[in-house]
């Protein structure tokens, strides 16, 4: 059985869905005003992680990952720009496709967008405003009112007096309460808007998830993730609003991504240390990137420096040099790996111990390889591929990453060099042959002399 640890109990739960077999999740995504950074990346990749492995357990997943294409930052960039918003949005929403893809992120079952639910989103505020949840200021804004539910701060464990009293001082007056948060934005002049009861506006943001997740798997659903700094007031909203109109559960499991730091600072665009993944992979290779992520426990904080990238770089490189020249079998057996991969993954989605248990089969698959046993061989690389793969990792040609990168000298000028080596060494000119090692090596191009003869990849 899966153990799931869950953000609301603070603690770890047999995982148990609502419909046997099935799993519904929803996992807020991206405001696309700009392009994605490093901690979109970390909360990507380690739901991706998430449903590859429910998936691998057999479980049927349907997968809802939203985007945010209506907000205040996204009028206030398309103003910059001069150019409509919904041209900002496609542009930046293609951008995150490319993101993801380049980082192996595979797409969620639906990915619906915030301004094609307005009709839903309405639907749920006028429920909530008929309930007594919500209200109309005189600003024509329309705002949840927090003191109406009881639960309000269970996931975040704040009181709801301590943030009524910690509430600045410059606070909306057309709230009854400053711990109130809006639901519909009144339309200024000019700006984008669409009609309601309550005149023309456009949604809140945490109306926005409410809306999507209940049209797309239902009131009650199995997991819903994010950030970590989505926690509050974002989720807290949202299990407000959505708990107040249907009057039932609103998710059984809540899960969290930890935080990204850089040189173990906070990442901040005020420091200096703000990378979108566009940036990082233009010095990296999107699957290092993707190991280094996977290669911490998705909950914990992980600091990104150049010593972690190389580290990651590292392991890929063992695993890639363990299956390089073998021919996998196909759909091997299952083996003690798969067994204790498996109780890793099923310990709150544990990747430290599962990759640990890659390292170790890598170690068993090389000793195989010495020994000369073939057969052994290909079963164990055939097992290293097929846990590699739910991991999203090592489903590359090995030759394509190990000769991979960024250097400026091609694979072609590469395989001259060596064949000029040869013919140096042939011709019992070492010195010559051995300059010509130096200097692919001062280009970080690593030779490895066999019988077979000569292979090279990139250090």
């Amino acid at each position: 059985m899966i153990q799931l640890y869950s953000t609301l109990s603070r603690r770890k739960e047999t995982f148990q869905p609502i419909a046997e077999g099935k799993v519904g999740i929803y996992v807020c995504g991206m405001t696309v005003y700009d392009y994605c950074h490093l901690g979109h990346a970390r909360v990507l990749v380690a739901f991706d992680v998430v449903t590859r492995y429910l998936r691998h357990r057999g479980y049927d997943v349907h997968y809802v990952r939203n985007i945010t294409d209506i907000d205040d930052k996204i009028l206030d960039r398309a103003r910059e720009n001069g150019e409509d918003f919904r041209a900002l949005t496609d542009r930046m929403i293609a951008a995150m496709h490319e993101d993801e893809g380049a980082l192996g992120v595979l797409r969620p079952t639906e990915e619906p967008r915030a301004t094609e639910t307005i009709d839903e989103m309405v639907a749920m505020i006028e429920t909530l405003v008929e309930k007594g949840h919500a209200y109309q200021g005189d600003n024509g804004d329309v705002y949840f009112a927090v003191s109406s539910f009881d639960g309000y701060g269970k996931l975040s464990r704040k009181k709801l007096e301590d943030l009524v009293a910690g509430a600045r001082v410059d606070v909306v007056e057309a709230k009854a309460s400053p711990a109130d948060f809006v639901l519909w934005k009144a339309a200024k002049p000019g700006e984008v808007s669409w009609p309601s009861p309550w005149g023309e506006g456009r949604p809140g943001w945490h109306i926005e998830c409410s809306a999507m997740s209940r049209s797309h798997l239902g009131r009650t659903f199995d997991i819903h993730g994010g950030g970590p700094d989505l926690m509050f007031p974002h989720h807290e909203n949202e299990i407000a609003q959505s708990e107040c109109a249907h009057e039932q559960p609103f998710v059984n499991y809540w899960m969290h991504a930890g935080a990204v730091r850089v040189n173990h600072e906070k990442m901040s665009k005020s420091l200096g240390n703000f990378f979108t993944i566009r940036d990082i992979l233009q010095e990296h290779d999107p699957e290092v990137v993707r190991y280094f992520l996977i290669a911490s426990h998705y909950r914990s904080q992980i600091d990104y420096t150049p010593d972690s990238l190389a580290e990651a770089k590292g392991a890929l490189m063992k695993f890639y040099q363990a299956l390089d020249g073998i021919e996998p079998e196909t759909d091997p057996a299952e083996t003690e790996y798969d067994s204790r991969f498996m109780e890793a993954m099923d310990d709150d989605f544990n990747t430290v111990e599962a990759t640990a248990e890659l390292h170790a089969l890598t170690g068993e698959l090389n000793r195989a390889r010495r020994n000369g046993d073939e057969a052994e061989a290909a079963r164990l690389a055939g097992v290293l591929k097929r846990l590699g793969a739910v991991l999203g990792v090592l489903e590359r040609a090995p030759s394509d990453f190990l000769q991979g990168g960024t250097g400026d000298l091609t694979p072609e000028r590469i395989e001259e060099l060596i064949e000029a080596r040869s013919r140096a060494k042939k011709a019992k000119d070492f010195a010559e042959a051995d300059r010509i090692r130096d200097e692919l090596l001062e280009q970080g191009i690593v030779l490895e002399d066999s019988r077979e003869g000569t292979t090279w990849r990139r250090e």
